[in-house]
């Protein structure tokens, strides 16, 4: 299990969350969900080391996580996929997926993406910044099925992406929960995001202000406070 414990952070002198706590079971599918401004991206970034907190713990299996930095969250099966692609625009879909590699799998991870999103193959000797938005993004996913990791933070993935290829990365998402990772999910298309998760968070103004089983929302004031608009618009 991946934890991150009373967690305070923010930027500067101004501090986004406030004392939040969140739990990612082993195999298991996590939503976190909130308003624009809630601090669903500055918790990723907490939990993929970009943004060291000013208060509170990481923890894996129970135990407090040493190195918190980027290098030693990866160390521990921690992957984040960024909002905006987070692909090497430069670099062609071949050579991204081999940097991404274990040392000596390159072809294997090649393989292996390729069968994640077979658009990819057909992209190979491309650079990746010449691609479409959703062919960037299906590069950028791959990097999590390739590696393997324990826990893949998403933000946003599905964001500026026509409808067609949204259905493309919800199931790729299926197929990587199935395939023994667990996933942290921040998501514009809420229903989407609550169809397949397990567990919700959901934040307000940098705090918790709900925590449960997707089902337990039904009906909540809460939920149509903060997350109406989104709700209904997508």
């Amino acid at each position: 299990m991946f934890e991150l414990r009373r967690i305070t952070a923010g930027y500067g002198a101004t501090t986004v969350l406030r004392d939040v706590s969140l739990a990612v079971p082993d195999g298991s599918v996590v939503a976190l969900i909130g308003a624009n401004g809630a601090g669903k991206t500055t918790l990723l970034r907490v939990a993929s080391g970009l943004l060291q907190p000013t208060s509170g713990t990481l923890a894996i299996d129970g135990e407090p996580v040493g190195d918190t930095t980027p290098h030693g969250l990866v160390g521990h099966g921690i992957c984040l996929v960024p909002e905006g692609r987070g692909v090497f625009r430069s670099l062609t879909v071949r050579e991204n997926l081999t940097l991404q590699a274990r040392r000596g799998s390159g072809d294997e991870a090649i393989d292996r993406a390729v069968e994640a999103f077979p658009r990819l193959g057909e992209r190979l000797n491309q650079a990746a910044g010449t691609m479409s938005g959703g062919e960037q993004q299906m590069l950028a996913l791959a990097r999590a099925y390739i590696q393997s990791p324990r826990v893949v933070l998403l933000d946003e993935v599905s964001m500026g992406l026509a409808p067609r290829v949204v259905d493309e990365i919800f199931t790729f998402l299926a197929g990587l929960a199935a395939a023994g990772s667990s996933l942290l999910l921040v998501e514009q298309y809420v229903t989407r995001a609550l169809d397949v998760a397990d567990y919700v968070y959901m934040l307000n103004k940098g705090q918790l202000a709900f925590a449960g089983e997707p089902a337990e929302l039904a009906g909540k004031d809460v939920f149509a406070a903060y997350v109406g608009a989104a709700v209904g618009s997508h």
